[in-house]
C-alpha cells in the first residue's frame, strides 16, 4: 500500500472517532473571523459527505456562494443559495442544479480534504478534482479540518496544489 493510500485510511479512522458536528461549528466561527473570509464576496464551498467538516452554516452569511458539480474529471462552479435543491451525484455527493458559471468571479475556494500539513499540502480522496480545478484560477484557498488531521508533513506530488489557509480548532496556518 502506498503512503497516500495508507494516510487516507488512517485519516478516515481518526475522523470517525471525532465529534465532527462540534468541530464543524467551531471551525465555521473561526473562518468567519478570518480577514480572507471577511473580504471575500464570492466563495466556493463544498457540501459535506458523512464525517466531513460541515461548513454550510456559512451559507447564512451575506455573500455569494457556489458549490462544485462534477463534469467528467473536472469541477464546475454553480451558484447556490441556502435551501436550493441539490441532487445526489457520483460518490453520493450532493450537487446543485443551477447552471455553472465561469469561475474568475471567485475570491475564495474552500476545499475538503482528509488531512493536510503545515506546508499547505492537502490529501483528498484521490480523484484530483480539486487540484485540476484550483489550477484554472488564481483564488485564495482555505481548508478547515480537525486539528488531529493536521500533520507536519504529508506525501505530495508535483501536480498537487497547495492551500493558502488551513484552519483547525487550535491554529491557523497561512501559506501564501
Amino acid at each position: 500500500m502506498d503512503k497516500k493510500t495508507s494516510l487516507r485510511l488512517k485519516s478516515k479512522q481518526i475522523r470517525s472517532n471525532l465529534d465532527i458536528n462540534k468541530i464543524s461549528n467551531i471551525l465555521t466561527e473561526k473562518i468567519r473571523e478570518l480577514d480572507v473570509y471577511k473580504q471575500a464576496q464570492n466563495i466556493m464551498l463544498y457540501y459535506p459527505l458523512e464525517n466531513e467538516i460541515n461548513l454550510t452554516g456559512l451559507l447564512h452569511d451575506k455573500k455569494n456562494f457556489y458549490l462544485p458539480r462534477m463534469n467528467g474529471k473536472n469541477l464546475e462552479c454553480c451558484p447556490y443559495k441556502y435551501g436550493d435543491v441539490l441532487k445526489k451525484a457520483k460518490y453520493n455527493i450532493l450537487e446543485p442544479l443551477s447552471e455553472c458559471i465561469l469561475c474568475p468571479v471567485l475570491d475564495l475556494v474552500i476545499t475538503p480534504a482528509l488531512c493536510a500539513d503545515r506546508k499547505g499540502n492537502r490529501l483528498g480522496y484521490g480523484g484530483g478534482f480539486y487540484d485540476r480545478f484550483l489550477k484554472t484560477g488564481d483564488w485564495k484557498t482555505l481548508l478547515a479540518l480537525p486539528h488531529e488531521l493536521l500533520f507536519d508533513e504529508i506525501p505530495s506530488e508535483e501536480l498537487d496544489v497547495k492551500i493558502n489557509y488551513i484552519v483547525t480548532e487550535k491554529e491557523v496556518c497561512i501559506i501564501i
